[in-house]
């Protein structure tokens, strides 16, 4: 139970109630204690000034301190301490005590006198020291102190026991979530990816269940992909197999001779076999970032010049016309030669496979801030409109009926987007079924 987020929590948020707590009780304490400290520093100040006054008040009507006994004895009854009154020759003159001490020798020196002078010269000394059974004043003042204590020690401790009631319910409340999330993480790392969690509201915690929702909607599709790519991978290795398979068990049964055809054909499967697995490869190692690319400042322009040359003879054959849109001003561009042709070889491959007969192919390059777009557009058939979210996927083909003489590997899109991304830049398509595609994609201007 002690390693439960509710339980720290719990115990966390007690140790900051019982700090604040005991840090205000302490200080109201003191305060008190001082405040009553300073109370009883004026009170005896205010005490000296009344019995000064009173003597003094006897001594000028009288002009010496004879009977000043009974001034005294009221005096120290009123003011609630012992008074002795000494002569300037320190025999006492008066006594709060009693008669008996008049005409002594006052030995007493701890106490500090309270001189009393007239006319600049010392008349006598007042010694006043507080009687215990006559502060009797100050008790409403200690009973508030104490009252006062009392109550905040009893109200700390009983808003420690409803701050913890309270603590425990909500941090079960808070912790809840997390726990739910938990279970969900734990099922989906089991395998079930159909996991969602479903909480309310706004804050760190729904955010948290958004993002998880997200991962697992995420790991799901990436599941599905997975899946999809193993029995793509394995339709398109089953079909060029089994035709060489074919080709030797029919010269196997003598039913075809190993002539020049024959061995043609057996190449061109294996061909395409090498083919697949070099696109694969390669598709794993730009997807691991670890495709080894030589950058250096090259001239676009004369790089789509050599790309679309090879292209010639099929465009001539399927009487597609070619234009190129290649401003003489393109600034050099920071790129690796050989992937982004094999890029504009996958373009015009896609173009000229889904282009038909007498139609137009476009290239064309321009400067867009520290970037330049090369674009590669027909005019053929276009791209309806639900498949333009899936078309840099794998294997991915809009017509699925398409054989792979005329539909390619369905790698081709996606190398390219992942070609282009490795530079730094970015893909996109625009379509228009019946109308034909666009595609272009951006690369960084060489400093």
């Amino acid at each position: 139970m002690i390693h439960r987020l509710w339980f720290r929590l719990s115990v966390i948020f007690a140790v900051i109630i019982l700090v604040t707590v005991g840090t205000i009780y302490l200080f109201v304490s003191e305060r008190i204690a001082d405040e009553m400290e300073y109370y009883k520093t004026i009170s005896a100040q205010y005490r000296s000034s009344q019995i000064r006054y009173r003597l003094y008040v006897f001594y000028s009507g009288n002009r010496s301190w004879e009977g000043v006994q009974t001034v005294v004895e009221d005096t120290a009854h009123v003011s609630g301490t012992h008074i002795t009154l000494v002569a300037a020759n320190g025999t006492v003159i008066g006594d709060s005590r009693g008669r008996e001490f008049l005409g002594t020798n006052y030995t007493d020196s701890q106490e500090s006198p309270l001189e009393l002078t007239w006319s600049q010269e010392l008349i006598g000394r007042a010694y006043i020291i507080p009687d215990p059974k006559a502060e009797e004043y100050v008790a409403p003042f200690l009973r508030l102190s104490a009252s006062i204590n009392r109550s905040l020690l009893l109200g700390g401790s009983l808003a420690i026991i409803i701050a913890l009631i309270l603590i425990f319910f909500l941090s079960r409340r808070i912790t809840s979530p997390i726990g739910v999330l938990a279970k969900a993480a734990r099922r989906l790392g089991r395998g079930d990816l159909s996991q969602r969690v479903q909480l309310q509201g706004e804050g760190e915690v729904a955010a948290l269940a958004q993002a998880f929702n997200s991962m697992a909607a995420d790991l799901e599709h990436a599941e599905q992909l997975r899946r999809n790519l193993v029995a793509d991978v394995a339709h398109e290795l089953r079909t060029p197999l089994s035709n060489i398979q074919g080709y030797l068990e029919a010269i196997r049964d003598r039913m075809m001779k190993p002539d020049a055809a024959t061995i043609r054909s057996l190449n061109e499967e294996a061909a395409l076999l090498s083919r697949l697995v070099n696109e694969l490869q390669e598709l794993s190692l730009a997807e691991a970032g670890e495709l080894k690319l030589v950058y250096q400042a090259e001239d676009i322009t004369k790089l789509v010049k050599e790309a679309v040359t090879p292209w010639q003879p099929q465009l001539t054959a399927k009487e597609i016309s070619l234009s190129l849109d290649l401003p003489d001003n393109l600034p050099l561009v920071n790129i690796d030669w050989q992937r982004v042709n094999q890029v504009l070889h996958n373009l015009l491959e896609n173009a000229v496979a889904h282009t038909r007969k007498g139609s137009t192919i476009n290239v064309a390059a321009a400067k867009q801030g520290d970037w330049v777009e090369i674009s590669v557009s027909d005019t053929g058939e276009g791209i309806p409109a639900e498949d333009l979210p899936h078309i840099f996927e794998r294997f991915y083909r809009v017509d699925k009926s398409r054989a792979r003489a005329t539909g390619g590997s369905g790698l081709g899109l996606t190398i390219a987007k992942r070609l282009v991304e490795a530079h730094g830049g970015t893909i996109t398509v625009q379509s228009k079924l019946g109308k034909g595609s666009r595609f272009s994609f951006t690369l960084p201007v060489a400093e």
